[in-house]
């Protein structure tokens, strides 16, 4: 059976000082990598880009991936310090709201998703609906930092995927979220509202000018025609040596040429409609109307 089919868990140890642990949580229904990433020392971590799981076909909300995530926080002793996401996904539903009423740590993602609710309001004509200042506790902007335990982590802004997302970059490991994929299946896509081709590639070159070691984990994986067990991990060098769409040599103008005209054929993610209005809440469903339950609105023709 295509491990792509499974929550495969892998384990990146520290490689010194100022070096975190990661454990990469493969998410199989939306090619979603989760990550816990820890300070050795003092066992106290962040959990990134974590999915509330979401059947689009009955509407339906589950908790498998949040749980799994939080089971390894507790089998390996860590406390979990901050709840992160590198931006508001549209293929996933975000836990954040989950995690932080679990485990009591603020949850934060970029400033610029103040931009990002002002396109989504207009797509679903619902003015005022979302308020980051409320639904997040720490909006980060460009080379802001803060510490996972004793490891300082610095934030990049590194829009193009979207306008505001960001990379988090904690001593030589960075979570680069939607902007390479595995470097046997390139880059990723630039065509969601607010997205950029050559904002996205200036934001790659910007992630493949940290130090060669650095280790980066991406935020989705699909497999390719030859693989068909997930990947996420791979460094700087690795990357610069061999990604398929911006190993050295290639030319600005060939990739974004390449990369819009294979957005062009790309489908919309199945859980995009859900997922905006949930995660631009922080993770919440909207207000319940008179009946106690939770809708969604989607946009007919607008795509």
């Amino acid at each position: 059976m295509s491990k792509l089919k499974e929550p495969v868990v892998r384990f990146s140890p520290s490689s010194g000082p100022q070096s975190p642990d990661v454990w990469g949580i493969y998410e199989p229904d939306t090619g979603s990598i989760q990550y816990i990433c820890a300070d050795p020392k003092t066992k106290k971590a962040a959990l990134i880009d974590v999915v509330w799981n979401f059947d689009p076909k009955h509407g339906r909300t589950s908790t498998e991936s949040l749980e799994q995530v939080l089971d390894l926080v507790r089998e390996n002793g860590l406390t979990v310090e901050w709840v992160l996401d590198t931006h508001p996904h549209a293929d996933h539903l975000m836990a954040s709201a989950q995690l932080k009423e679990r485990t009591g740590a603020p949850a934060a993602i970029g400033a610029k998703v103040h931009e990002i609710a002002g396109i989504w309001e207009e797509i679903y004509n619902t003015p005022g609906a979302y308020d980051p200042d409320r639904d997040f506790d720490r909006l980060f902007a460009e080379g802001e930092s803060f510490r996972i335990g004793d490891l300082e982590t610095r934030v990049m802004l590194s829009p193009g995927h979207t306008l505001g997302s960001i990379t988090y970059v904690c001593g030589d490991a960075a979570f680069v979220h939607d902007t390479l994929m595995n470097p046997d299946a390139g880059t990723s896509r630039a065509d969601f509202p607010g997205g950029d081709a050559e904002t996205l590639w200036d934001s790659i070159q910007a992630i493949l000018a940290l130090p060669g070691k650095t280790r980066l984990f991406v935020g989705h994986d699909y497999g390719t025609e030859t693989r068909d067990e997930p990947m996420w991990e791979a460094t700087v060098a690795e990357h610069k040596a061999g990604n398929i769409h911006v190993k050295d040599g290639t030319e600005r103008a060939e990739w974004i040429d390449r990369r819009t005209t294979r957005d062009k054929t790309l489908s919309l993610p199945d859980r995009i409609f859900a997922a905006l209005q949930i995660n631009l809440r922080g993770g919440r469903l909207p207000k319940a109307e008179g009946d106690g339950r939770h809708y969604l609105k989607v946009p007919v023709n607008r795509f």
